[in-house]
Parts: structure tokens; C-alpha cells; sequence
């Protein structure tokens, strides 16, 4: 653990350049008697894991010791509702696209993180558009998978979309859907 100021990753981490990287993002609600509760730790680790598989990175780490990692996080935050953001990315060292070699590295973060659109999104709805840029196709990019570089195409739709006075992207898949 260290602190917030202090985190940092190498400016050559292969994930950085690339984009080759798996996360989740896990909400955590205060619970009663001043708990907090993870929403679904197992299945987003579960996810997490399977993101790395489908892109052939091995975790370093076991599910279990991300489960603790994730809980102990909030715990030495004292936060009781916050988003936890485990990422698994390639390190440093060889650059390319085939690195193989680089270190798997993996963080765990959380943070105070309120309604993704804002509460008055929540209590007055929202506006969206219908983005020009289509979602990929499950063959070209696995795009089963949580995975960092994926999510170009969701900035570049929500960017159009805020630019266009909505608060939101709607993207559609290559069938229209």
C-alpha cells in the first residue's frame, strides 16, 4: 500500500503505449452499522480474470489474494462507499508489439466516486444520443473483455456526445443494435 501522492507507474509500461491492460470497476455501499459492502467482489474478480485470459495476460496473483487486496483497500481508506478499481497491465521493459517479457503488474485503487452522471442525473434523468461511432464487433477485438485500450471508442462516442450538448453516448453494435 502506498499513499494516494505517492503511486506511480514507469513512463515505458508497455500498457501505457499500447493499451494492452484488464480492469474492473467495483462499487462498494455503505452498509449498516458503518460497513461497507462490495457489490459482487467475487464475480468482477471472476471478470477480471477472465478479461485477462481472453487477452493471454497471467495474473500474478490468485482471486483470493485480489478479493483481500480490493476489501483491505477500503479498509485502509476508512471509506464506506467508494469505486474500486483493480487493473492488471503490462510493465515496463520491452517495447513492441509482441512483448512477452514485461512484468505483470497489478494495482488496486478506490476512491470516493458519487453517481457516475451526477446525483441530479439520478433524480432528473439524463440526456443521450445515439453516437456515430458503432461499439466493435466480437471478432475483431474480444470484445468480451474488460480491457483498457477497448475503451478509446467509449471516450471518443461520450466526447462527441458532450460536445453535442448530451450527457451521455448510446452506442449501437455493427447490426444496429
Amino acid at each position: 500500500f502506498v499513499p494516494w501522492q505517492e503511486a506511480n507507474v514507469h513512463v515505458l509500461s508497455h500498457t501505457l503505449h499500447y493499451g494492452l491492460g484488464v480492469f474492473e470497476g467495483i462499487r462498494c455501499y455503505a452498509g449498516e452499522h458503518g460497513r461497507s459492502a462490495i457489490f459482487r467482489l467475487r464475480e468482477h474478480t471472476d471478470r477480471l480474470f477472465a478479461s485477462a485470459h481472453i487477452v493471454g495476460i497471467r495474473i500474478p496473483f490468485s482471486k483470493d489474494e485480489i478479493d483481500s487486496a480490493c476489501i483491505e483497500t477500503v479498509r485502509i481508506n476508512r471509506l464506506r462507499e467508494c469505486y474500486i478499481r483493480p487493473i492488471v497491465f503490462l510493465g515496463e521493459g520491452e517495447m513492441g508489439l509482441a512483448a512477452v517479457s514485461n512484468p505483470v503488474r497489478v494495482a488496486v485503487i478506490a476512491w470516493p466516486w458519487g453517481a457516475y452522471l451526477g446525483e441530479d442525473g439520478v433524480r432528473h434523468g439524463i440526456r443521450v444520443k445515439t453516437s456515430s461511432f458503432q461499439r466493435f464487433h466480437v471478432n475483431t477485438l474480444m470484445s468480451k473483455g474488460k480491457v483498457v485500450g477497448h475503451y478509446v471508442n467509449s471516450i471518443l462516442a461520450s466526447i462527441e456526445a458532450r460536445r453535442s450538448g448530451y450527457d451521455e453516448a448510446l452506442m449501437l453494435d455493427t447490426d444496429g443494435f
